[in-house]
């Protein structure tokens, strides 16, 4: 009997430990916030050295498995962009993901309420499996721009 529920104990454990590795491939929300933070302090003390910081890919401060951050102002231009820096002085207020869902648009209210953040969900294709997956974009807003990093689901 203590056999027999020991090898119940082991094999659930087995089963749990794929699940635990995959989930480490991707970041968290807590990890995602915690980046737009650290990010927020790097604008606050030198802008251009921060937007530097966050279009280098080498630099694992800003850029950490399929987390990456990117800054818009109120407006919808793209300031700078960890993941994509062609998109960079661009407005893209009225880009939409594929189910047409306005996200910019969306990060700014939630960067413009009364809270200053907040989070979206929207469909992006994730730059590490390539694949269109959802996403829920955490945004936060920084004097007249929005710093944000999201979590793929």
């Amino acid at each position: 009997m203590k056999t027999l529920f020991s090898a119940g104990c082991l094999s659930i454990v087995l089963l749990a430990l794929p699940g635990a590795a995959w989930s480490a491939d991707k970041g968290s929300a807590d990890e995602a916030v915690a980046m737009v933070k650290k990010a927020i302090i790097l604008i606050k003390a030198d802008k251009a050295k921060a937007f530097a910081a966050i279009a280098d890919t080498a630099n694992k401060e800003f850029h950490d498995r399929d987390l990456y951050v990117y800054v818009y102002d109120l407006n919808g231009v793209a300031l700078a962009h960890g993941n994509n820096p062609k998109i960079v002085g661009k407005n893209l207020m009225a880009l939409a993901d594929s189910n047409g869902k306005l996200m910019i648009k969306e990060m700014a209210e939630q960067a413009k309420s009364p809270a200053g953040h907040g989070w979206v969900e929207f469909k992006w294709p994730n730059p590490v499996t390539k694949a269109v997956e959802n996403k829920a974009g955490y945004v936060e807003r920084v004097d007249d721009m929005m710093v944000g990093s999201g979590i793929y689901k």
